[in-house]
This record gives C-alpha cells, structure tokens and sequence, in this order.
C-alpha cells in the first residue's frame, strides 16, 4: 500500500476545474505534491468539449440563454453537460507505478476501481471492451457510445473519462451523472433543424443513464465519492489522506485559469471550418 492525496472541492466554474486538474498535475510531475484523487462539482453547470472537438458542435446562443458555462478540456473526446453530477481526476507523476504503462492499461485499472465502488453500492456496471472504439459517425455528445473500459449498465453508458499525458505526468478525469434529464446536452448542441434534435434526443436518451435512474433511488455528491473511493482504494492498493489544495497549487491554477481555461481563444481554437481549411 502507498499513500495518495484525497482533495473535495467546493463547486466551482469550469474554467477554475479544468484549470486545478491542471495545476494538480503538473505539480505533481514536479514531484511537489503527491499523486491526487480528487472530487468535484460545477457551478454555474457547463459544457466541456473535448480538446480537440470543434466549438461550432454547440450552439452557443441556447448556451448563454440557460446560463451554462463552456470549456474546453485538456482532454480529448467529445462534450459532456456538467450538472447533477460528481466529477473525478486522479493527477500523478507518469513514473508513479499506478500510472505506467500503455494508456488504455492505466485507464483499465481505474475504471476497474471505479466498477469495484459501484458494484457495492449495488449498480449492476460494465466495461466496454478493450476493443471498443467510437466510430467517425457518432454526434458531438460524449456519451452517446462507451470507449474501452468505460463503464456502463446495460446497454446505457454511465461514466465517462478520459485520460491527458503531458510534462510527464498522468491526468485523467470523468464525469458521474447523479441524477436529472440526461439529454439535457442536446438543448444546446447545434442542430440544422428541430427534428435532429428531437431524434437525437430520443436517441441518447437509450445510450445513457444516470446513477439514480440505475439504482431507482437517488444518490448524493457524498455517498457517490465515498464508494468510488473505495473501490479506488481496493483496486489500486492506495491509501488516501484528505487534504487541501496547497498555495502554490491554487497560485498555479490561477494563472492557467487565466491563461487558457478562462479565454475564449482557447475555447474557440479549434473550429470546423479550421480543420476543413
């Protein structure tokens, strides 16, 4: 056994979450602060795209008409609506035993924790395979099909994560709907008319589900963490020690906030008719 960091924040914009992972993480590779699980909300709730997904996928109008946020991740993959929802990262030095190897080994070993942690709360999850790959079809909402070892139920995509490595170390984060409409996504992503949106709608709504629509009663932010912890503790033989961020992690975070997170030139960097130039 060996020990890891437990941090809980407190709701937050997605400029600010997405900037701390970072911060986390690249502190970490620095050897500064010790490999870090942390847990996470959004507020106001935001739409994250994946890193290299084009901004035109949402319509940014219906965005700001609900009062929701965007972002882009460091991630890859494709948009997910953060609210009602418990967010995971676990950020460590690429050298760090749990965190080596292939990416798809390391990101098996965490969902397998993450599996471990809802199967004892009593959710009937999966992995996906290890060769199952979303295709070139699917839309802009990211769960709308299960990758390689994300975690389902049924024939309904429960997690989603994704995994980021950089300045040598190891970031991957994912999202926990806990509960509420999970097609809210599609009231704002971009659509050429209303009945696209409609179908899609109907169409997410078979692919995904959330924790409480699987157990049939409703979860909390808490108990959700204290069982996906545990599952994360047997899995990965690491003990846990809650602390908070350091000084010279939320200095750090500040500044990337600012930097990247926070400007709408890193939001809009990569666009449709860029990659189609």
């Amino acid at each position: 056994m060996t020990t890891w960091r437990l941090i809980i924040t407190d709701p937050a914009s997605g400029s600010w979450n997405m900037a701390v992972d970072e911060a986390i993480a690249t502190l970490s590779a620095r050897g500064d602060v010790p490999p870090t699980l942390r847990f996470y909300q959004w507020r106001p709730a935001a739409v994250s795209l994946g890193r290299h997904q084009p901004v035109e996928d949402i319509d940014l109008a219906r965005l700001q008409e609900r009062g929701w946020g965007i972002v882009r991740r460091p991630t890859g993959g494709r948009a997910i609506l953060h609210i009602d929802e418990l967010t995971y990262s676990i950020a460590g030095p690429a050298d760090e035993p749990r965190l080596q190897g292939a990416v798809l080994d390391v990101y098996n070993r965490i969902s397998h924790g993450l599996l471990t942690g809802l199967r004892r709360l009593g959710v009937p999850a999966e992995k996906a395979p290890a060769d199952k790959r979303a295709g070139q079809d699917v839309s802009a909402a990211c769960f709308e099909v299960p990758s390689a070892y994300e975690i389902s139920v049924g024939n309904q995509k429960l997690i989603g994560s994704a995994q980021r490595r950089a300045g040598g170390y190891v970031l991957q984060h994912g999202s926990l709907p806990l509960h509420g409409d999970i097609t809210r996504l599609v009231a704002v992503m971009a659509f050429e008319d209303e009945s696209q949106r409609r179908a899609f709608r109907a169409h997410l709504a078979e692919r995904a589900t959330t924790l409480e629509a699987t157990l049939g009663r409703r979860a909390s932010f808490w108990e959700a963490a204290a069982v996906l912890l545990d599952g994360l503790n047997s899995v990965l033989e690491v003990d846990f020690d809650e602390q908070s961020l350091t000084p010279e992690e939320l200095a750090l975070a500040q500044e990337i906030e600012a930097e990247k997170y926070g400007s709408d030139a890193w939001t809009r960097r990569v666009s449709r008719a860029a990659q189609l130039a």
